[in-house]
């Protein structure tokens, strides 16, 4: 059986860590083959959402699987390059949905930082657990764990490498929705239902305006043009949309 299981299902691609005896931490093959899966996904206009899970309830993953040694230094990215660490970063053109359970640790917990939507079982755990073993390094996931948390909640995870429940972390809005983990892939099904509702190109073209100017200025965000939003205002789903308002109906996207 696949390390990685991958496939495709009205349009949603559906991604999934299987190395549950190991609490789903990531090998060298396993990051090629994520990459290979995030080219396919970004590249394939059948494809409007992905959704990234782990078998198994007692873990998401725990990151980078470090029992190879050197090897390591002979990897892609974490998470197929979704993290930037150890290689270039990755920018998912389409919107990714993560659902997560149990353990959720170091690079597995970027991962999880690098979607769109995390849905949580109510068994996830948070933690960053690198400084508490000593092997800290050019560790990308201290940088997202900064920017998307309260400074002080992120400090006491990078500082202490204790874990946090999602009960204490979802007031803090790492998460979108928490539910039982019976429920946890119905529910990363309805959020993907909701994003392949909308119009798959105009998604993805919020997505990449939203994300490209993040870190600038307000004021320069507001006067970018984008060649994603302007390609799209001649696309047919825009005609389609229009049309389907009119009509009082549910518009049937194509993505063309």
């Amino acid at each position: 059986m696949s390390d990685i299981e991958f496939s495709i299902s009205d349009h949603i691609a559906h991604v999934r860590l299987n190395r549950p005896k190991a609490l789903n931490s990531i090998t060298p093959e396993m990051d090629n083959r994520l990459a290979e899966i995030w080219s396919q996904v970004s590249d394939d206009p059948d494809i409007w959402c992905a959704i990234l899970s782990a078998e198994g309830e007692k873990a998401f993953c725990a990151g980078a699987d470090i029992s190879g040694g050197a090897e390591m230094k002979q990897r892609v990215a974490l998470g197929g390059g979704l993290t930037g660490i150890g290689g270039p970063l990755v920018k998912l053109k389409k919107p990714l949905i993560a659902a997560v359970q149990g353990y959720c640790l170091g690079g597995g917990f970027e991962i999880a930082m690098c979607a769109d939507i995390i849905v949580a079982a109510d068994t996830a755990q948070f933690g960053l657990p690198e400084t508490r073993v000593g092997i800290i390094g050019e560790c990308g996931v201290v940088h997202r764990a900064i920017r998307q948390l309260p400074h002080h909640i992120a400090m006491a995870l990078i500082l202490t490498g204790e874990r946090m429940k999602v009960a204490e972390l979802a007031p803090y809005g790492l998460v979108n929705e928490v539910v039982p983990f019976a429920d946890l892939q119905s529910a990363a099904l309805a959020w993907a239902g909701k994003i392949t509702a909308s119009s798959p190109l105009a998604v993805q073209a919020a997505k990449e305006a939203a994300l490209s100017r993040l870190s600038d200025p307000l004021e320069v965000a507001l006067t970018t043009k984008f060649e994603a939003i302007e390609a799209y205002a001649a696309s047919n789903d825009v005609k389609e949309g229009m049309t389907a308002f009119s009509e009082k109906r549910k518009p049937v996207w194509t993505a063309t």
